[in-house]
């Protein structure tokens, strides 16, 4: 008898539950599912709770939703933001306010910034209420080409900013690496491998591990880079550099590789497809700002997606602390390419798909974010008119099915200094 009882109060209790949960139906916008199929105008996304029950046309309202009516809005999955470091900078000068490296640290694959990102720092309102809900957070490098584990957050005004901790391990490889390294490429590739191997020694015998070159904790945070199981984010540009890092398989077939930055990508993107490693790519770097980038192009992204290669957004070096709104501007520009002769961009679905389902995908994370297919988690943006033009603005925002605030320190700043008169008090006095 008494587990009868138990069952019927736990059973009555998911129909109060269920009831409660909130239905809301955006209905009327041109729908973006973010998978790389085309806007549907007039159609309707269901949101359930915390997640996607439905997104299309013809779809069927259920009679306890919500409305909101999109008519002549566009409505998209939330951005993802392929590579950043939002929520570990403020004030990149001030160091109190900078978590992106950890240069006095005996420490490095070990480090980890889930414990660094802040959900309260401006950089997150801001990005927020330019329609970014999601982002890859990356620590950089400081003495050592490890930077330690990054992580995916969301960008929602609560205080538990982490979707996924220890997602990926960050290394440089690129020239920042082969300085940290000691000078030399031969450096940060015999280091890159003596760091792996000393992993190995310690995960055969973890009593007797003694290592001159690295921590324990070090060693431990690289074994699931070694098996497998976390994926390894390389920064590196130059085409050389590249071929090096897929080269890496060979002594270690089990790493996981992402490519980030790979500014010269379209000179050896064959080779990338061929090895099934996935690009986080910076967008449109043309002026090679260092040697390793002098056959940089804004073709590159296009050039890699034709010949293959699984290719998305990130910002790495490009104040990715700060403006993620830059990841529309973008992939706006990679369609305005189409239209420069013998260039080489992505088509309007490809691109918009590189900002929300492409990076979700890349990091592991299609079958929970990035697209409104059923069952992903509800991060919706609802536009005022086409997200990859300039004079497009936000309307809503939702994260997990929750309506955000768009306010932030720059509008606040903005409407205090709007009007010169002079009150009471000083401007600054405010609230």
């Amino acid at each position: 008898m008494k587990h009868l009882v138990t069952i019927l109060a736990a059973s009555v209790s998911l129909l109060a539950s269920g009831a409660s949960a909130e239905t809301l139906a955006i209905t009327g916008g041109t729908v973006v599912v973010g998978d790389g199929s085309a806007p549907m105008e007039g159609a309707t996304v269901i949101l359930r709770d915390d997640k996607v029950v439905a997104a299309g046309r013809n779809i069927t309202i259920p009679a306890n939703a919500r409305r909101i009516d999109a008519t002549g809005k566009w409505v998209t999955p939330g951005i993802f933001a392929g590579f950043s470091r939002v929520g570990l900078i403020e004030v990149g000068a001030v160091s109190q306010t900078n978590d992106a490296n950890a240069s006095g640290s005996v420490f490095s694959a070990a480090l980890d910034v889930q414990y660094a990102v802040n959900p309260f720092a401006s950089p997150i309102s801001v990005s927020r209420a330019a329609g970014v809900t999601r982002a890859v957070v990356s620590p950089s490098t400081s003495s050592n080409i490890f930077g330690g584990f990054g992580a995916i957050i969301d960008l929602g005004q609560d205080s538990r900013p982490i979707t996924r901790a220890r997602a990926f391990q960050f290394v440089e490889l690129g020239e920042t690496g082969h300085r940290r390294a000691g000078g030399s490429r031969t450096a940060a590739h015999i280091l890159f491998r003596a760091m792996l191997n000393e992993a190995r020694n310690h995960a055969s015998n973890p009593a007797r591990f003694d290592s001159d070159l690295m921590k324990a904790s070090d060693a431990r945070a690289l074994l699931p880079v070694l098996n497998g199981s976390t994926r390894l984010l390389v920064h590196v540009e130059s085409a050389n550099d590249i071929l090096k890092v897929l080269d890496l398989r060979k002594d270690f077939p089990a790493l996981k590789l992402v490519l980030v930055g790979a500014s010269e990508g379209w000179r050896v993107a064959e080779e990338i497809a061929a090895a099934r490693v996935p690009v986080l790519a910076s967008a449109l770097n043309d002026l090679p700002a260092q040697f390793e980038q002098l056959a940089a192009t804004q073709s590159n992204i296009g050039r890699m997606k034709r010949a293959g290669v699984q290719v998305a957004i990130g910002m790495i070096n490009d104040r990715d602390a700060h403006q993620l709104r830059y990841s529309m501007q973008y992939a706006g520009n990679l369609v305005a390419l189409n239209k420069v002769p013998r260039a080489s961009g992505l088509s309007w679905d490809e691109a918009f798909a590189a900002i929300s389902s492409g990076p979700a995908e890349i990091m592991g994370m299609g079958a929970r974010l990035g697209s409104l297919r059923a069952g992903r988690q509800g991060d919706v943006v609802i536009w005022t008119g086409d997200p990859l033009e300039l004079t497009t603005q936000v309307d809503k925002v939702f994260i997990d099915g929750v309506e955000q605030s768009l306010s932030n320190r720059q509008e606040r700043l903005r409407e205090r200094y709007r009007n010169p008169a002079p009150g009471a008090l000083p401007k600054a006095y405010d609230r």
